[in-house]
């Protein structure tokens, strides 16, 4: 007995041995863990003058939606473990009693699961933790899209807030000149009234602009990772756009390589494969060993002890293994179903980006222009008494709407840019606590 229960510690201390797709899950899980570390940017470090690429790391780093994932990966790869060991032995004992001991027989057992079993259960849980660290990726890339997104509209806030304010010191000329005129009776007080009116609904729109600084700000601190009750972070106090080569040949084929949307879904297509291959072992026997000794007996008796299963139930092989064929099927349609939705994101945001791009040719450089000019015709117009007061007006508010017009398009073309970098062809920021390339 003494033998034995020697041999069921020992046991206790044995580690298994990892397979290959095990070592290079934890190796990649050792690298971003560096990273994510290494790259730490801390909220006191953030101040006006700091670039979009540190408020880019911080979001990365901190967004809780990347905290989840990186550990739903680290789960995923710390299973392989769990389903490539072997089943916990068995410490058995036996005695049959009567007005004394007659028979103490204690023992050890050990399954053996069927040739094979083990290694493709560890393929099965590998491919299931790669897929895994695609949706981590993701979701790096996705924090990072976030932070752009609320960075480009509240720094593109200000520019609204001054084409406004703008506007509101030409429309307050416009008034005096209409009071001026009205003065001296070239004029009713209805030009007066009306310039008062658009000057009282410009006024508003900036407070409602202003206004929505508030909201503006909670995005950018939600898209930071910034908790509610801390305090609210520095805005950005310079512009940086999105660099972009948009005119390569090759950038659909960027996507379709590096897109970890298809990445995960080429992932779980290998794990419905590796899971046939296992459907298919259940053909395949399990077995047991064990060991047993009768310590009543002198000397002692040593049992050993050996068995197997009977796969006989050739139904339920076949529903398992059908039902990783089914699995694979759906793998597979997913697989397909994300290349053609990688496609159809590609042109649409492809064509946004070459739509507003022609929007802001349009305005900057020929509407907003003549707008302007516009404007002081109809002013000088105005003074001469060759046209009404409505029609200044109108040319005012045609200028405000092809400059508003120009803010929305540049915010547009930014957003774009950054859809396509970060989201479609997944190219990470600088600092991006994410592989070079996944299993090296």
């Amino acid at each position: 007995m003494v033998g034995i229960l020697v041999f069921g510690v020992l046991l206790t201390g044995c580690t298994g041995v990892p397979t290959q797709s095990e070592k290079t899950a934890r190796a990649d899980v050792a690298v971003v863990s560096a990273r994510l570390g290494a790259g730490t940017v801390d909220e006191e470090q953030l101040t006006v003058e700091s670039g979009l690429g540190d408020y880019l790391r911080y979001g990365m780093l901190h967004q809780p939606g990347v905290r989840q994932a990186y550990y739903d990966w680290i789960v995923s790869v710390e299973r392989i473990t769990g389903v490539r060991s072997l089943p916990d032995p068995r410490l058995t004992f036996r005695a049959d009693v009567g007005s004394l001991v007659m028979v103490l027989i204690p023992g050890l057992m050990q399954d053996l699961p069927g040739p094979g079993k083990l290694g493709l259960r560890a393929d099965v849980a590998s491919e299931e933790s790669a897929s895994k660290y695609f949706q981590f990726a993701s979701a790096v890339l996705r924090a990072a899209f976030e932070v752009k997104q609320a960075y480009y509209r509240l720094y593109f806030l200000e520019d609204k807030i001054g084409i406004h304010r703008e506007n509101l010191a030409l429309l307050s000329e416009l008034e005096q000149l209409a009071l001026t005129r009205n003065a001296v009776g070239k004029v009713t007080l209805q030009d007066v009234l009306r310039a008062q009116i658009e000057w009282e609904g410009l006024n508003t729109a900036i407070e409602n602009l202003e206004d929505s600084r508030g909201l503006l700000v909670a995005q950018f601190k939600a898209a930071l990772g910034i908790g509610a009750g801390q305090p609210d972070p520095p805005i950005p106090g310079r512009f940086e756009s999105t660099v972009l080569d948009l005119d390569s040949e090759a950038l659909f084929a960027t996507a379709l390589r590096m897109n970890p949307q298809l990445k995960a879904a080429e992932a779980e297509v290998r794990m419905a494969q590796a899971g046939i291959s296992l459907a298919r072992r259940a053909r395949v026997p399990d077995f047991f060993l064990g060991l047993k000794a009768d310590l009543k007996q002198s000397p002692t008796v040593w049992m050993p002890e050996a068995g197997m299963t009977l796969p006989i139930w050739r139904d339920k092989i076949a529903a398992e293994l059908a039902a990783a064929q089914g699995r694979k099927g759906a793998a597979e349609a997913r697989l397909s179903g994300e290349e053609i939705d990688l496609a159809v994101s590609f042109a649409d945001r492809m064509f946004s980006y070459r739509e507003s791009m022609r929007n802001l040719v349009l305005l900057q450089e020929r509407l907003v222009p003549k707008a302007r000019q516009s404007v002081e015709v109809a002013r000088a117009g105005y003074m001469a008494g060759q046209i009404d007061f409505f029609n200044l007006i109108d040319a005012d508010r045609t200028l405000l709407q092809f400059q508003l017009s120009t803010v929305d398009a540049r915010i547009q073309r930014e957003l774009m840019l950054a859809d396509l970098s970060l989201r479609i062809l997944s190219v990470p920021p600088p600092g991006a606590p994410l592989l070079s390339a996944p299993g090296q």
